[in-house]
Order: structure tokens, then C-alpha cells, then sequence
């Protein structure tokens, strides 16, 4: 629902506070923003080079990760509990953030995304949840120090952005796939590869305005129908370049495996620029 976030959100024009005005978010000095049918924000103002993942992507995604093989992940980031704001920059279909909540029933959620049919899914994906379509490449509109908690699971990440949104003593807890996750599919079928030097990329985006306070690996063995192992592929960047269909018609046995770093806010940091560039899995 939006209205538990609209006190953490913020015009993306003018920075003012916004206040709900029927089917619209407007802000003080009168910048208003369509609120989609389906419950989401566009707090985008326009400015939208790229467009995420796609309907296709989205749907194989939701069905993989309702079958439970990612649920290790979920389950690693929900230990982590809050009563305050929990921000998903990337919440794509809002599952990460649905679990997190579960675990935290007096916090409230935000999931930030570029992808509309991902938000589609993630504005229901929780009754505590908001789902809001805006760039993370952008400044966030979300107010200083308001989030508790900031997820980045798979997805873009902004460091100056995100140590001006958490608060005092909050978190960022990131998930970025391991040097061998996937790598039964990899060399099989030529998918996109895990940057080798991922981990030492990861903390020379934050290190100006986090520091790690612990990280770990989290692994996974999934057996897998010819039919799931094609949703993988198409709910990854692969999907653009690899046929699913390609994946030969018996089961196939996964590695799983992501990196889980746990991050605090350096006290000051960096000043924020609006061209500064975030970055991505």
C-alpha cells in the first residue's frame, strides 16, 4: 500500500514533501504524479533512459522464485529485522522485500524500480509494501535518513544515494552473485559470466560511504526441470542473448551461489552529485 511510504517520499523535482490527492502524489508547490491502476508511484519525473527488465523477464522470475529455489536468499536477508522504513532499490516483483516484512511486522516497505511490469507485481506483493517507478541511476525520492534498512539484491547500486537515505546506525545489505554462481548453465550455454573482480567492484562503489561489517557466501545445489532451467535463463540478462528454448530436455543440477555483504554508513561520506554514476551486477 502507498500510503504507509508517502511520509518517506520526496518530490524527485523539488525535494518537497508529497501528499496523496486522490489517484496522483502532489508535493507543496504543486508538482503532481500519477499513481498507476495497478498501486504504484511514477515518481520517474520523465526521466527514464533505460526500461529494466521486461514482461517476459518478470513472469519467468515470479515463477521461479514462487517455487522456493531462491528462498536461501530471502532467508539470509530477513534475519536482519527492523521496525522502521525498509527500502528495495531493485525490488523487481517485491518477493525479497515481501519476506524481509514478514519478519519485521512493524516495519514498512518501498521497493524502487524501473521496470513496470516488475512493479506491477510488487506494488500487492505485501500489504505493508509501496512499489514506486524510479531510476536508480538518479537521485532516490526518498527523505534523508528515513530508511532503516536499504536491500540491494541483484540489482544496481547507487553508494551515495543510499548512505543519504539511511539513517544513523542503519543498514545496506547487498546480494551479488558468487564466482560460481550458475556455472553449471554458463558453460553450457554460453550465459553471461560473473565479473571476476565482482567483490573488489561492489566495495569500491560503496567504500567512499560504507564500510563492510561482514559479508558471506550462501550456496545452493537446485535440481531443476528442463522447464524451470529454461525460467532461470529467461529471468537473467542472458535472456537477451540466449535462447531458453536451447536447454536440452532433461533435468540439470545448479549451483546457487551468492555473496551476502552486510554494510554501515560511514559518518559524513562523500557529498552526493547527481552525476554520480552507480553501479551494476
Amino acid at each position: 500500500m502507498i500510503d504507509g511510504a508517502i511520509p518517506y517520499l520526496r518530490c524527485p523535482v523539488c525535494r518537497g514533501p508529497l501528499a496523496r490527492a486522490e489517484r496522483a502524489l502532489r508535493c507543496p508547490r504543486g508538482h503532481s504524479f500519477d499513481m498507476a491502476k495497478q498501486g504504484y508511484a511514477d515518481l520517474s519525473a520523465g526521466r527514464l533512459p533505460h526500461t529494466g527488465d521486461t514482461a517476459a523477464m518478470v513472469a519467468d522470475r515470479a515463477a521461479f522464485l514462487a517455487a522456493g529455489h531462491y528462498t536461501f536468499i530471502a532467508d539470509a536477508l530477513a534475519g536482519h529485522h527492523t521496525d522502521g522504513l525498509v527500502l528495495d532499490a531493485g525490488t523487481g516483483t517485491g518477493d525479497y522485500l515481501a519476506r524481509f516484512l514478514d519478519g519485521s511486522p512493524a516495519a514498512t516497505g518501498l521497493g524502487l524500480d524501473v521496470s513496470k511490469p516488475a512493479l506491477r507485481r510488487a506494488a500487492r506483493a505485501h500489504e505493508r509494501a509501496a512499489a514506486v517507478l524510479a531510476d536508480l541511476w538518479r537521485p532516490l525520492p526518498v527523505a534523508d535518513a528515513s530508511a532503516a534498512v536499504v536491500l540491494n539484491v541483484f540489482a544496481p547500486r547507487n553508494g551515495p544515494e543510499f548512505h543519504r537515505v539511511l539513517r544513523p546506525g542503519g543498514v545496506l545489505l547487498v546480494v551479488t552473485p558468487a564466482a560460481d554462481h550458475l556455472a553449471e548453465l554458463i558453460a553450457a550455454h554460453g550465459l553471461i559470466s560473473v565479473d571476476p573482480d565482482k567483490a573488489a567492484r561492489v566495495r569500491g562503489s560503496l567504500g567512499e560511504h560504507f564500510a563492510l561489517a561482514s559479508s558471506g557466501t550462501h550456496r545452493r545445489r537446485l535440481r531443476l526441470t528442463p522447464a524451470e532451467a529454461r525460467v532461470l535463463i529467461g529471468m537473467t540478462p542472458s535472456a537477451r542473448h540466449v535462447d531458453p528454448a536451447a536447454v536440452p530436455d532433461t533435468p540439470v543440477t545448479v549451483t546457487a551461489a551468492v555473496d551476502v555483504a552486510v554494510y554501515r554508513p560511514v559518518p559524513g561520506g562523500k557529498p552526493i552529485t547527481d552525476d554520480k554514476p552507480a553501479t551494476s551486477d
